[in-house]
Order: C-alpha cells, then structure tokens, then sequence
C-alpha cells in the first residue's frame, strides 16, 4: 500500500507462456443519467464490464484492473457507492482492483459532475487467443442476452427522455415496478466466466462484445473479410426498454440495431457440430442463449452483418 505501482506475477497465476492484451474504455454519457437520477451504485459495474467483456473476446482472461475517477469536487458518499460498484465488476469478473486515481478539478467539472475511465490487463496462453479467422460459412451465431441498454447509446436515450417530459424518478412506462431511471442504469452485464468456459473447451470460434455501433458494427469486427453474418431478428425477443425507445424516439430498425445490442450483448460462432455444447456451457455459466443466425459467404462488398425479419416485442 502506498507505492507508486503495483506488481503483478504472472507465473503465480498459473499461466507459463502468456500473453497480455490490454484494454481500456468508460461509461460515457450514461454518467449523466446517474448523476441527475442520483444513483451512483451501478456505474463503477458498467465501468469494468465494458473492459472485461472486451478482454474475453479474445479469449484472456481479465488479471487486474485499474480506474480513474476526476470530478469538481469530491462527494464522499458517491464516490464510494461509484468504488463499491467497480469492486463488484472485479469480483465478478475474477479479476484483482490494484489502484486507481481520483482527482479534484474544480476547474474542469461542474457542481456533481464526474467522469470514469478503466483500464484492465488479462492474458492468454500463448497459441490459444481467439481472433475469428477460421470463422467460415456454415458455422452458428449464437447471441447472449444483454441485461438492458449496456453502456452505449445514451446521448439518444436522454434526448428520447427529454422529449417525453418524464423524469428519471418516474415510474418506467415499460417497467412500471422500477422507477425510469433504475430501468436506464441497469449494469452491463459481465460474460467473462461463462465465455472463458466455453473458450476453453473448444468450442467457440469468435466473440463480438455488442457496445458502440450495435449489432451491426460490432459483429464484423471478429469475421473474415469473406464472410457475412446473418442474424434472425426474430429469434429473440427485444427487451421492452428497447422497444419504448424505438417507438418514443421513432427510431427506425436498421438504426436501433446500428446504435443499440436490442437484447443481445455478446455475439458467439461456433461450428455446426458445437453448437449444442457451446449453448450447454454458456447455459450452466448463467446466460440466456438463443441460436440467432449464421455466416453465409460474402457477395462482393456487402456489408458483413445482415438482419433478417423484424424483432419480436
């Protein structure tokens, strides 16, 4: 305690030829619902969320993480709600909070206002990282509820809010037992110990971590140039908080699904033959799992995700 770093064995940790990937990301505007909802408990879970899920795509497994929280003037009792929250995310992901910074800017920060950012190291047997590139046609996208919004979308949320009068201490239109503003900041959900289970034993080809850009950006990122995802919207159905955005902001469907997961957080492929198993151990570690779609060979410069039919409310 008091040093200026931090150290980190690896070979204690059981790993004899790793290697490091690193990632760093933050909660976004989402921030602002909580500060004008007062509710500061669940941000520090998003903030690790968003870099662990990031970690396990590649098929590492988060080690440490580390956070920076800036804001005008320190409020004790939101600051540790904000710290209690990220040292949930860490227990949850299995991974060790080894410091942090938290800095006052009166200058930068107006009354109440702050800022978050994470940054977490894992790592990976040598050989054994998952890229996605013999992802080939035929294989099986799965899709992995999300638990809500995730952390991503938010400057629309607030206008859409905005525009329908309601406060964030409202009873929620598609939730009327919570409150609008508990509905909005729900936490990210954290898919490392059930994806690393299905990583390790074979069976999943290539994760997609759904956040910024939605189903149609984030898919892509982990498919071979060949190749083209094409996913079911009508195999699941979309969360009732995304379906009250759609028709309160008159967000158009290729557009929810260009800014928003619509349900679905983690984005699995896998091969034919493993499908059933991946779904079975992904299961047993606690996620909903609904066969979503699958990759079909790429017809000259078509975009990589394709969604088909329209989402079930």
């Amino acid at each position: 305690m008091g040093g200026f770093g931090a150290l980190f064995d690896l070979k204690a940790a059981g790993f004899s030829d790793p290697v490091l990937v690193a990632t760093t990301d933050g909660v976004g505007t989402k921030l602002k619902v909580a500060i004008e909802a007062g509710k500061h408990d669940t941000v520090g879970i998003d903030l690790v969320a968003m870099c662990v899920n990031d970690l396990v795509v590649q098929g590492a497994e988060p080690l440490f993480f580390l956070d920076y929280f800036a804001t005008g003037k320190l409020d004790v009792e939101a600051g540790r709600a904000i710290v209690s929250g990220i040292a949930a995310g860490c227990r949850e992901s299995g991974c060790a909070l080894i410091g942090g910074e938290t800095a006052e800017m009166p200058g930068m920060y107006s009354d109440g206002d702050y800022d978050l950012a994470g940054f977490a190291v894992g790592a990976a047997e040598r050989g054994a990282i998952i890229e996605g590139r013999d992802v080939a046609p035929g294989d099986v996208v799965l899709g992995l509820a999300s638990s809500g919004i995730h952390s991503n979308g938010y400057s629309l949320v607030r206008r859409i809010v905005e525009r329908t009068g309601l406060s964030y201490g409202a009873p929620a239109p598609f939730a009327p037992h919570a409150t609008l503003g508990e509905e909005l900041l729900k936490p990210t959900r954290i898919y490392v110990k059930s994806c690393l289970a299905a990583v390790r034993a074979g069976k999943i080809k290539a994760l997609a971590h759904i956040t910024g850009g939605g189903l149609l950006e984030n898919t892509p990122r982990v498919l071979p140039d060949t190749c083209v995802a094409e996913i079911d919207a009508t195999a699941w159905s979309m969360p009732p908080v995304f379906t009250w955005l759609a028709r309160e902001g008159g967000v158009a469907p290729g557009e929810m699904a260009r800014t928003f997961n619509c349900g679905i957080g983690m984005i699995a492929v896998c091969a034919p033959e493993n499908a059933d198993e991946a779904i079975r151990i992904l299961t047993e570690g606690g996620e909903t799992v609904w066969r979503i779609g699958r990759i079909v060979p790429r017809q000259g410069d078509e975009h990589r995700t394709r969604v088909l039919g329209t989402w079930r409310d």
